[in-house]
């Protein structure tokens, strides 16, 4: 969590400074203004490096400490039936921290707890642990915590989080196969490099054969593998390390965000599992009460997808011009006719949430079918692959042989 240094004014018109640990400067204006002060200046506060890596332990440095979206589930269900229960809330904090399994939320759960013994709103408290409680989660525990209805916005959290899981899980399982595929593959080309094409290349040069064009590649490819695997090995450590901090930049995430959805096969399924998540969370954020535009600037966080969040911005700063949500889903360019038609009918009728939640129902259908006929899409490609594969290898290897055996039999 970032740390923001302040100026405002009280109600008596005094000079207040201070700092505050915010997600970004907008959630420490609603901070300043809910305690009825008006922020004159917010400025990132800057931290030396030794400071902010002593404020951290071995597995948050390395990223080893992230909760898990099993364990938000099990914490949202359990807040759920312990506010239905009229569990106090302090009590409840106190109770899942002692019960928890993840060193990381037990640690953040127990200064949440100090937070609410310290005059906190549960909402202000989990806002402290952005890592954890995305901007979403603790919105819709703010709109609770006002409405009196705190183990509404708990369920609504169960419910999207376990939407969210199974989604991932049907992802993972369609890309098992090919995954498994592709490493056999990656495996036998270092086999062959190593073992099998050597002895033939030996034996190929004892005879003195004239070699055809395929087996001079393959014999060129594992002498390459042979001789310069260090270089090899150092190239791909070396481009992995700096496509993973070009990813952390914001220029190099907006492209990856940008291209990947634009994948074949597979970028169309990605983008349209961005958009059931954006339907649905926007559902539950208008249904929840939260006008549509700060709405939309909570769902453009929780998509995790910089591409399609300058999108959904670009949405709320039409609306905020005046315009339609659905002149502003048409300028987007993301739905389809079908779904802006629902929009269309949910404007009409004054049911947008849950004409978004059935639009958010659609993409998920798709996604579904999509994700069932993936690996039968994926299967002729390898079949291609390794068809190529075989090819090269019989070419390179069997063509001497049988060039050599035609030789000696006219002899």
């Amino acid at each position: 969590m970032a740390s923001f240094n302040y100026i405002g004014r009280n109600s008596g018109g005094s000079q207040v400074k201070g700092t505050m640990e915010a997600n970004n400067t907008s959630v420490v204006a609603e901070q300043l203004l809910s305690k009825n002060i008006i922020p004159v200046s917010i400025s990132a506060a800057t931290a030396s490096k030794g400071e902010s890596l002593a404020s951290k332990d071995v597995g948050e440095i390395f990223g080893f400490n992230n909760v898990s979206l099993d364990e938000l589930i099990i914490f949202s269900r359990q807040m759920y039936a312990l506010m239905r229960s009229g569990v106090p809330i302090l009590r409840a904090i106190n109770g899942m921290a002692d019960a928890s399994n993840s060193v990381t939320l037990k640690k953040a759960l127990v200064e949440i707890a100090g937070q609410l013994e310290g005059g906190y709103t549960l909402s202000s408290a989990l806002n402290q642990h952005p890592k954890i409680f995305g901007s979403l989660f603790v919105s819709l525990v703010h709109v609770g915590e006002n409405t009196g209805q705190l183990e509404s916005s708990f369920l609504k959290l169960t419910t999207y989080l376990e939407r969210e899981q199974a989604t991932r899980k049907r992802i993972k399982t369609a890309l098992r196969y090919p995954s498994m595929v592709l490493i056999a593959l990656a495996a036998a080309l270092v086999i062959l490099n190593i073992f099998v094409i050597p002895t033939f290349a030996n034996m190929f040069a004892k005879l003195g054969a004239d070699l055809p064009l395929a087996t001079k590649f393959l014999i060129t490819s594992s002498s390459l593998f042979l001789n310069y695997w260090p270089y090899m090995l150092v190239a791909c450590l070396f481009g992995y390390f700096a496509i993973r901090r070009s990813l952390q930049t914001e220029k190099g995430r907006y492209q990856w965000d940008k291209r990947k959805i634009k994948l074949p096969i597979i970028g169309s399924i990605i983008e349209r599992s961005i958009l059931a998540r954006f339907s649905h969370s926007f559902g539950i954020i208008l249904k929840a009460g939260i006008p549509m535009t700060t709405g939309l600037t909570l769902v453009a966080d929780a998509v995790d997808n910089s591409f399609m969040q300058e999108k959904i911005i670009a949405m709320r700063s039409s609306i905020e011009s005046g315009e339609s949500l659905l002149r502003s889903a048409i300028a987007s360019a993301l739905f389809t006719p079908l779904v802006l038609q629902m929009i269309a009918v949910g404007e009409e009728t004054g049911r947008v949430d849950e004409l978004l939640k059935e639009v958010g129902d659609y993409y998920e259908r798709e996604v579904d079918y999509d994700l069932s006929t993936l690996t039968a899409r994926i299967e002729p490609l390898l079949l291609m692959v390794v068809a190529a594969m075989v090819l090269v290898l019989a070419l390179g290897i069997f063509t001497p042989m049988w060039d050599m055996a035609s030789a000696m039999q006219g002899k």
